[in-house]
């Protein structure tokens, strides 16, 4: 019998792009590859990569001259390029990188077994490595790809729940809509369903994700919306918390927060980006809102969901933004107080209009704008969270007990991945447990905890008092 073939998977970019990359793993596996975590050890490598912005693709590109390099050296036989930047640049990927075995757009993703588990040439040292490559770059499609039956990348207790795919807002500089087109939402029962299998699978937390979450529903006519959709998941027997990513602020309604502040499960926690807010920034920025209707957004939020943590992203530097402007950004960020906050310093991209304006804001300015931004936004973090010791909270577990006695956790108002950790003093439950916590003291971003009696909170937010590639986040 031939020996299977061993596949190594290389996962960039976003939580989008990470659920693709579960579903590609699944695939991969279910075609009968032995996935393993060395690529020096594969027969084929297969990169899923981000083309949002210039440093992202930077790292692709490293990613796939480091395999190629590999096989040059004899220790894969097959490099697979897969996703965004794939998407965005087609077959211009070859002129750089001829080696490429195959490539594999967002809207062929269920086409990576079909280019990875082809037969395999003989192993061979040769610095000059050059095949017809295997392509796989259909159009967008309408219609979101089932993400079911995953092989996660994520510890089991949480896991991201796609609701929709690409982005119908146009904001002049978002490459997204060109990448994985319109919005498209998935029905209903297909998230329902998807959200059992992940609880059946360990989950107590859904991360609900989309480029655009608050126009979920708009695209298949239905009615109840984003709201509707978090009153029927907060039904779904096992969740714990829910937690609502990448909010679009011109189109979040009021039936959104209500249904926020009364959903039992639906942390008061949510992922906003609003970018700037000068009014001739935004309006260059094809953002569809001004200041006084993102301070009357804000307003709302922290007046009808008790307790909520407001994250943000911004951009440093946006084509002819003056130090006036910016002065009126950085002063936002010093009184409003972000819960917490990321800042990408702006990156131009070239098909966008954009990246096409006169004026671009030199990258030191950009830099230097981003660190002020983040400056400023650590002030208001620390000073807020020296000010929750002695505050009760639900946490989650995020690691295993150390040897030490201790163990990560997050509170409600504490995303995976892009916010801080509580770290809890004298505990040793499994990862994945909810509890209730005391603060007792902060170290930068992050807070400590003892335990409460060791006593277990419910996966609810009854009892709860909460608080990019590149982005600094604080």
């Amino acid at each position: 019998m031939a020996e299977p073939i061993r596949v190594a998977f290389v996962a960039l970019g976003c939580a989008k792009n990470l659920v693709d990359s579960e579903k590609m793993l699944a695939q991969l596996a279910e075609a009968g590859a032995v996935l393993t975590s060395e690529d020096t050890d594969a027969d084929v490598v297969v990169i899923n990569t981000c083309g949002f912005l210039a440093e992202a693709r930077d790292e692709a590109y490293e990613e796939i001259l480091h395999a190629i390099n590999n096989k040059k050296m004899g220790y894969c036989r097959r490099v697979v390029v897969v996703g965004c930047l794939v998407q965005r640049d087609g077959t211009k990927l070859l002129e750089d990188f001829p080696e490429i075995d195959a490539l594999v757009g967002v809207h062929n993703r269920d086409d990576v077994a079909r280019a990875a588990m082809k037969p395999l040439a003989p192993r061979t040292k040769s610095r000059k490595v050059r095949n017809k490559p295997d392509l796989y770059l259909g159009d967008y499609h309408p219609f979101v790809a089932v993400d079911t039956a995953r092989l996660r990348l994520t510890p089991p207790h949480y896991a991201y729940l796609r609701i929709s795919e690409g982005c119908n807002q146009k904001c002049t500089f978002c490459t997204i809509p060109a990448i994985r087109g319109p919005m498209r939402c998935k029905p209903p029962e297909a998230v329902l369903a998807e959200a059992r299998e992940l609880i059946a699978d360990g989950a107590v937390e859904l991360n609900l994700i989309g480029q655009d979450t608050t126009s979920y529903g708009a695209d298949i006519g239905y009615e109840p919306g984003l709201a509707g959709l978090l009153r029927e998941l907060d039904a779904v027997p096992g969740v714990g918390w829910l937690r609502l990513l990448y909010a679009y602020p011109s189109v979040f309604s009021d039936a959104m927060i209500d249904a926020m502040a009364e959903c039992e499960h639906v942390v008061p926690y949510v992922d906003i980006p609003l970018q700037h807010i000068n009014d001739r920034v935004l309006r260059a920025m094809g953002r569809r809102v001004t200041r006084k209707q993102t301070e009357a957004l804000l307003a709302k939020l922290r007046d009808r969901i008790p307790g909520v943590t407001i994250r943000t992203t911004l951009i440093a530097g946006f084509p002819r933004e003056t130090k006036a402007e910016f002065k009126e950004l950085l002063a936002f960020v010093r009184e409003f107080g972000f819960d917490a906050l990321g800042v990408f310093p702006y990156s131009p991209e070239p098909d966008t209009p954009a990246g096409r304006m006169a004026g671009q804001v030199p990258d030191e300015v950009r830099e230097e704008r981003m660190d002020a931004l983040m400056a400023a936004q650590q002030d208001v973090v620390f000073a807020r969270a020296k000010a929750r010791i002695g505050e009760m909270l639900d946490v989650l577990t995020e690691s295993e007990a150390t040897a030490e006695g201790g163990q990560l956790a997050r509170h409600a108002g504490q995303a995976p991945e892009v916010d801080g950790v509580t770290v809890l003093e004298g505990t040793a439950v499994a990862a994945g447990t909810f509890l209730r916590a005391r603060c007792t003291g902060a170290d930068g971003y992050d807070l400590q905890a003892s335990a409460a009696d060791g006593t277990l909170a419910p996966s609810s937010k009854s009892q709860s008092v909460p608080g990019q590639k590149r982005a600094r986040n604080a």
